[in-house]
């Protein structure tokens, strides 16, 4: 592919102290020509103030003003793209160095999407995990075997043309929805390399579950039926939705993740040997038993897992 433009499209709203991390960590790639745009949906804390400290710089261009969120914003960031690869990197995420270099050296003809791993970060930028994906396929996509991470996301503008733009009516799982039109247009390539580091902190979005497993069903039950799926590729589509039901369920209902990891297994019972599926949760009343018992620990002057 050469050396193509790259575009990074920055969707913000009030993120000011993380957005200037995010900025460096583009600005700071080792990668030519890029150009940056930020669309920030008018915000009220430092955002503003920490755009222009970067100054005339002409890979860099923002934009602030109200929008509709962040479907709306990103939605506006494509329209204005001019790179043949595109990528869009939250305002609160980073790139690692050599990320761009990485990803473009993976596209060859025909590639569509090259996805890397992702480091998560907390609040102060310290490390607190990662990802470990297979190999991408479609399948697995849509049976919640893997993801896409947004911050070790790259695809090619011709693909972004086709598949459209974002979603509002699933905009919990606009990225999501996103990625799979994508993917069904050609090739994906999975790097081993660590591409980007997703950051976990209080004000996010993604805290949401119960309307992002909703907004999944609406987004993949959408897809099959205009692409007029096959048998084997509904079954997998209901199997994502039972597991990402699960997943989003929180500790006050337990019994309903159970049921949902129960109707999982009834879609597929394959699933039950996949090194992430929550074999634990399967006991009922897990949940509950753990809290008392965690507590009769505490009360008897154990000291929780994790640490010294």
């Amino acid at each position: 592919m050469g050396r193509p433009l790259v575009s990074v499209i920055v969707p913000s709203y009030n993120q000011g102290r993380f957005i200037r991390e995010t900025l460096d960590s583009i600005l700071g790639q080792d990668y030519r020509p890029i150009e940056v745009l930020v669309i920030d949906g008018a915000s009220k804390d430092e955002t503003v103030e920490v755009l222009r400290s970067f100054g005339e710089r002409p890979e860099l261009r923002w934009w602030s003003e109200p929008d509709r969120g962040v479907v709306d914003a990103v939605n506006k960031g494509l329209a204005r793209v001019t790179g043949e690869v595109v990528a869009i990197q939250s305002s609160d995420d980073t790139f690692t160095p050599g990320a761009i270099t990485t990803a473009v050296a993976a596209f060859s003809p025909g590639v569509v999407m090259v996805v890397g791993e992702v480091e998560y970060i907390d609040a102060e930028s310290r490390r607190i995990g990662g990802t470990t994906l297979p190999p991408f396929s479609i399948e697995a996509y849509v049976a919640k075997q893997t993801f896409v991470p947004q911050p070790a996301a790259f695809f090619t503008r011709e693909a972004a043309q086709r598949a459209g733009g974002w979603q509002a009516d699933v905009s919990y799982a606009a990225d999501a929805d996103y990625y799979l039109r994508i993917a069904a247009l050609g090739p994906v390539v999975k790097l081993d390399a660590v591409l980007g580091q997703y950051r976990y902190h209080e004000e996010q979005r993604d805290r949401a579950g119960e309307r992002i497993a909703r907004d999944w069903q609406t987004a993949v039950g959408r897809w099959i039926e205009q692409t007029h799926a096959s048998r084997r590729m509904r079954r997998l589509a209901r199997l994502g939705i039972h597991l990402t039901n699960a997943h989003y369920t929180g500790d006050a209902r337990w019994w309903q993740r159970t049921v949902e990891l129960y109707r999982a297994l009834a879609v597929s019972p394959s699933v039950l040997f996949h090194p992430d599926f929550p074999r634990r949760e399967l006991l009922p009343g897990r949940t509950p038993i753990w809290r008392v018992l965690s507590r009769v620990k505490r009360a008897l002057g154990f000291k929780p897992r994790g640490t010294s």
